[in-house]
């Protein structure tokens, strides 16, 4: 459960923008949006090594800048 506490003399729609940024970052509806659909482990893992071997190339690519 996310709790987030208003500062004195901050502004309702700052401390909403917190919530929403710290919601976001926990990733809580990108879990949900996997559930609701059932994906084979073998996709699972493909996916998951194509991100990575993405991951590793992004990182080699700018390692020489």
């Amino acid at each position: 459960m996310l709790k987030i506490e208003v500062k004195e003399g901050e502004s309702i729609e700052r401390a909403l923008k917190r919530y929403k940024r710290k919601y976001r970052k926990t990733k809580v509806l990108d879990q949900i949006k996997d559930k609701k659909h059932y994906k084979k482990q073998s996709t699972e893992r493909r996916e998951a090594l194509q991100k990575a071997e993405y991951r590793q190339q992004y990182i080699l690519e700018n390692e020489d800048q």
